[in-house]
């Protein structure tokens, strides 16, 4: 009988067993690649793992979750290693921020989301749960980010927000400095990313580095604004 490398992967996760994830992965890529592994096999059991995570069922924990964030990690360290990058390093593509809107206490996909910018080689400054607008925005000064990347899982909190947007906007830094939006509910409702004031989201953390780099060259002027409108 075929292996099924998807249900044994999520498997591994939820039993916070990162070697054996690791090994279920090996397998797969064995006469592919690891750059395949991470569309066809990473994305889509992380995204099943995000969605128990979501109802609170499957014997998820912060355990679990953080074993999630690091194979994802080693994968695209493989990525890196076949990709004919001498150090396995990828080249610095600039700090940016990352974080929970303020009253958000559902880290799983910012952890998946850093951990796959860091790998692509961004200097990620992960400022985690619960963090205000003013946070967000004063690191963002602070070490010259031209992205923040927000997450929320429920509208409730998504709301919040708006303050980093008026945050933003109050600091005479719209279009300088880029608001991409993360989570649940921005994937359930993606209307709502302009609704609430941000510039682009992404429908998976796997495409986290294609935004944030949209997101970069918009804030230089090198990229068109995607016509947000205005909250």
């Amino acid at each position: 009988m075929e292996r099924n490398h998807t249900q044994e992967l999520l498997s591994a996760i939820q039993h916070a067993d990162r070697a054996g994830a690791n090994a279920v992965i090996e397998d797969w890529a064995r006469g592919r690649s690891f750059s395949l592994a991470v569309t066809e096999l990473l994305a889509p059991t992380l995204e099943a793992f995000g969605e128990i995570w979501s109802t609170g069922q499957g014997g998820v924990s912060l355990a679990t979750g953080y074993v999630a964030s690091k194979v994802a990690e080693d994968v695209l360290s493989r990525v890196l290693l076949e990709s004919d990058t001498a150090s396995g390093v990828a080249p610095s593509r600039g700090p940016v921020v990352v974080g929970n809107v303020e009253d958000d206490f559902h880290p799983l996909g910012r952890k998946m989301v850093a951990a796959f910018l860091r790998t692509s080689g961004w200097d990620v400054r992960d400022l985690g749960v619960d963090v205000s607008a003013a946070q967000f925005v004063d690191t963002a000064e602070a070490c010259g980010a031209r992205v923040i990347g927000a997450s929320a899982m429920m509208y409730t909190t998504a709301k919040n927000v708006r303050k980093i947007r008026e945050e933003i906007d109050r600091r005479g830094l719209r279009g300088k400095l880029q608001l991409a939006l993360g989570g649940a509910v921005f994937k359930l409702r993606p209307e709502l990313v302009a609704d609430f004031g941000g510039d682009g989201t992404a429908a998976s953390a796997v495409e986290a580095d294609a935004l944030f780099e949209t997101l970069r060259q918009r804030s230089l002027g090198l990229a068109p604004a995607c016509g947000r409108r205005t909250p």
